[in-house]
């Protein structure tokens, strides 16, 4: 066997796996809220700056748009959130969070400190997953250029 095809030597197993695990860890906190991980992206860019853009919420969370309509409509059908039509340009779907979606936003404030509690009782240095924040921005930027180039 070619040692390169070795799961113990793949990067990306590990980046899935640990992304898959995390995910797995915050769902006890959505649960109650009625969200995904997926939704709980979504409201922390609309937290952030309500009235936004599909193109916009899709750029900054690295999916494309077909992706995320799919997502924003069953958050719409929840109560989360509307989208309308764009006033200067009514091909854009402005996506604006309702009173139930910035609701949320006071229930949800402490789960990234329960979820670092959470991991800080597993991982015996929390700190340095934080300190490679950074250098995950880099990789993910450079895959998102090259994705870019791809298409």
């Amino acid at each position: 066997m070619y040692d390169q095809l070795k799961l113990e030597n793949q990067l990306c197993f590990r980046l899935y796996t640990a992304a898959r695990l995390t995910m797995q860890a915050y769902f006890p906190y959505f649960e109650p809220l009625g969200i995904t991980y997926p939704q709980y992206l979504v409201l922390l860019v609309l937290w952030a700056q309500d009235k936004q853009p599909v193109n916009d919420i899709a750029r900054r969370l690295h999916l494309e748009t077909n992706t995320v309509t799919p997502l924003l409509q069953r958050m719409e059908k929840q109560g989360l959130l509307t989208r309308k039509r764009g006033k200067e340009d009514t091909r854009q779907r402005i996506v604006s969070l309702t009173k139930q979606g910035k609701a949320l936003e006071e229930q949800a404030k402490n789960i990234p400190d329960c979820l670092v509690a959470q991991l800080a009782e597993r991982v015996p240095d929390v700190q340095a997953l934080i300190d490679m924040i950074p250098e995950l921005d880099t990789f993910i930027e450079g895959l998102s250029q090259q994705s870019n180039h791809q298409s």
